[in-house]
């Protein structure tokens, strides 16, 4: 489960075995999107990938669109809260095992901007794309502001 809430930021819950603190949230922005986007498409997903075209840019899928396997690492789980009808919105948040070794030092905040999003991301015919926002992180695990 998530850590929550904070500052009208949703905070993933940790799921990186032998840490202790978070590594992704969603912006204000994002967590209205994604709550929107839910109702339209139901439980999703994100993975961020390594990939030429869009390595900054995480993906929205379907829950299940996106096959994950042993080259992903689930970097947290984002929850929006129950829906109306009170069934939870957990969204994981996955990122290849090879981007992974390169961002292993970074906080994320996926963000919302303006623009066109890749066309197999759910976002993509809303004008808007997610976006990667990074900063460093403590060796402790703990963001740096």
């Amino acid at each position: 489960m998530s850590i929550g809430f904070t500052d009208g930021r949703v905070v993933a819950s940790v799921t990186v075995a032998g840490e202790a603190s978070p590594r992704v949230e969603l912006s204000p922005a994002a967590g209205a999107l994604l709550a929107r986007l839910w109702a339209q498409h139901g439980p999703l997903m994100f993975h961020q990938s390594g990939g030429c075209c869009d390595g900054s840019a995480p993906m929205c899928y379907p829950a299940g669109d996106f096959v994950t396997s042993d080259a992903d690492v689930l970097l947290g789980e984002l929850d929006l809260g129950p829906d109306a009808s009170g069934e939870p919105r957990i969204a994981p948040f996955w990122m290849s095992a090879e981007q992974f070794a390169y961002w292993r030092h970074t906080y994320l905040t996926v963000d919302v901007v303006p623009g066109r999003g890749s066309g197999f991301s759910v976002e993509a015919p809303e004008g808007v794309r997610f976006l990667i926002r990074s900063r460093l992180m403590e060796p402790t695990g703990a963001r740096l502001t």
